[in-house]
């Protein structure tokens, strides 16, 4: 709620007509509520979950046991809809708010979260896609959580590159598509939670141009809907099998199949040839969801390690007279390891809700105003995604050390967290794909306008540190050079990048990392100057400010200096990289 308050600007949001709802007293029970109810009924099951995993038949997908009863309270409890618009049954509340249902939901219990995440997706897409019949069709059901939503995107020849989609669509005369083609890496693409699962399938209609702009959206239900909401016959789509996954067994992966009977009935989003940009509509919401997955199991592996270093007793505590052993929270190291990872956790909770706050203000303004947050929320997307992702597997390794030899033993719960962590990295487009759209589509946003405006902002902040007095004079230095650093890196790839575009995408995952490293430092920053003004202004709650401050220091003094080193390789070039071939590489 402080991050929500300070970094989500909640109080400014609920003074728009669309987030009039939205106050701090509703949204702080929202948020009670909502991290109570994932505590109790989603986070028992997880490592249930990723014991049992799921049973594939010619029928379908089990899920454990348990998932299926702790689906249907969260649907009794009507959290699908938190952000859902009210017109479809949703509760309309900010993306802000719903970034912190979406941590909560996913430190309970990463796999099963899946499932109602990708419904928010293809909720997302239709709101803004769908026509009226579509979305009296199909909304509702899914914005209650009773049907589940996903997105099929990846084809065996394709992987990344959504332009070799070969699924087919064959426009009939009853104004429908007959949908054939496979599609693999599905997440919930087949299960037993929901009685129905609405399937958005990317696929290209005879004649439509090659590569990404001859790309459809398409409604493929599972089940067809009749004309009265009932369900009717089984569509021609089947999950021919499901993956065996290093981590989130519980989230059934499915190579889909359609058409293997005549052809799967499907109906087009939009219009014929422009399925990428409705795609993409769900693509965002989803990348933010993924780059909250990253802070969700850090924050959980977090707290398993935190609690461990306090009971675990091995070693002395170096200064002290006791000739009893210390908890191990007492060792400078592992100290280290604690603020690290508590320092990264803030950052990223930071980061990732001003990216949804942006979003808010877009939705909630009109004209230039929501225009200019619409951009910044875009900028900070990839960032988002990306940098969160790659520092939620830091998190998770590092509650794995603090454990020690537990860390590796299964029954310590953080094992899971690790595993777990590792595939956001990968899924909702590679962080390395994160890292080119970065450089490549989000900087040169009105001619780098974007970027430049943002980094006026953090300077501003800088100038605030300053002022607060010494007690902050630390951040504020390091901030500053942060931001140097970011400065000097993006004139440099937006100068370089049109005549060598080669140097700025061989520098763009650095130069991500760097953004981040500066981004998640100025949201914490600022939450250290609120932490400060309560403290002035008499606040009872001491120790919690006191150690947002000291949380923002640690980040200031130990990891913001690493932008120094990434500034090195964003700007080196790419000849180093091609110096040497693949055959030489495989000789070492």
């Amino acid at each position: 709620m402080f991050t929500i308050r300070h970094i989500g600007r909640i109080e400014e949001l609920s003074k728009s007509e669309r987030y009039s709802h939205a106050d701090i007293e509703t949204v702080g029970a929202i948020v009670e509520e909502h991290g109570r109810f994932m505590n109790e009924v989603f986070a028992p099951i997880n490592a249930l979950g990723d014991r049992v995993g799921l049973i594939w038949s010619p029928d379908g997908v089990t899920t454990p046991a348990e998932f299926k009863p702790a689906y249907h309270k969260f649907v009794e409890a009507g959290w699908q809809g938190v952000a859902a618009e009210t017109q479809y049954g949703g509760a309309g509340f900010p993306m802000v708010v719903f970034a912190a249902a979406q941590e909560f939901m996913t430190a309970a219990n990463g796999a099963l979260s899946m499932c109602p995440g990708l419904t928010i997706g293809a909720i997302e897409a239709l709101e803004v896609w769908g026509s009226e019949e579509q979305k009296e069709t199909y909304l509702r059901k899914l914005t209650t959580g009773e049907w589940a939503g996903t997105m099929n995107l990846t084809e065996p020849q394709a992987g990344s590159d959504v332009g070799l989609c070969t699924t087919k669509a064959e426009p009939q005369p009853d104004g429908t598509y007959r949908l054939s083609g496979t599609k693999i890496f599905i997440s919930f693409g087949e299960h037993d939670l929901t009685e129905n699962i609405i399937h958005l399938v990317l696929a290209r209609i005879p004649g439509a141009p090659i590569g990404t702009k001859g790309i459809s959206l398409f409604i493929v239900p599972k089940f067809l809907v009749n004309d009265d909401g009932s369900l009717g016959e089984h569509n021609d789509v089947r999950c021919l099998s499901i993956e065996r996954k290093m981590g989130i067994h519980a989230s059934p992966t499915c190579v889909m199949s359609y058409g293997d009977d005549g052809g799967a009935i499907g109906y087009l989003v939009g219009e014929e040839n422009q399925g990428m940009r409705a795609m993409f509509t769900m693509m965002n919401a989803a990348r933010i969801a993924v780059g909250i997955q990253g802070l969700a199991m850090g924050d959980a592996a977090y707290q398993k390690a935190l609690d461990y270093s306090r009971t675990r007793l091995q070693g002395h505590e170096i200064g002290s007279d006791s000739a009893g052993p210390a908890p191990i929270i007492a060792h400078p190291d592992v100290r280290r390891m604690l603020l690290t990872m508590r320092s990264q956790i803030e950052a990223m909770r930071a980061l990732i809700s001003y990216n949804s706050m942006a979003i808010d203000m877009a939705r909630s303004q009109e004209g230039e105003s929501a225009k200019r947050w619409q951009e910044l929320g875009d900028l900070l997307t990839p960032v988002s995604k990306a940098w969160c992702t790659d520092l939620g597997m830091e998190v998770t390794s590092a509650a794995v050390q603090v454990f020690g030899g537990m860390g590796y033993v299964e029954e310590s719960g953080v094992a899971q967290h690790f595993r777990d962590a590792r595939i956001a990295s990968i899924y909702e487009g590679a962080n390395g794909i994160q890292a080119m759209d970065l450089v490549g589509r989000k900087l040169p946003i009105r001619m780098g306008g974007v970027v430049t405006d943002l980094i006026a902002s953090m300077r501003s902040t800088v100038t605030d540190l300053r002022a607060a007095g010494d007690h902050l004079a630390s951040i504020a230095t390091n901030l500053a050079a942060g931001i140097d650093s970011l400065e000097s890196t993006t004139n440099w790839i937006l100068t370089n990048g049109a005549a060598h575009p080669v140097d700025a995408l061989a520098g763009a995952t650095p130069y991500l990392a760097l953004f981040g490293t500066v981004a998640g430092g100025w949201g914490i920053a600022q939450l250290a100057l609120a932490a400060d003004a309560e403290l002035r202004a008499g606040s009872w709650d001491t120790a919690y400010l006191e150690a947002k401050i000291t949380s923002a220091r640690f980040y200031a003094e130990q990891l913001l200096p690493t932008t120094a080193g990434y500034a090195a390789q964003v700007t080196s070039g790419a000849s180093v990289l091609y110096e040497v071939d693949g055959d030489t590489l495989a000789s070492i």
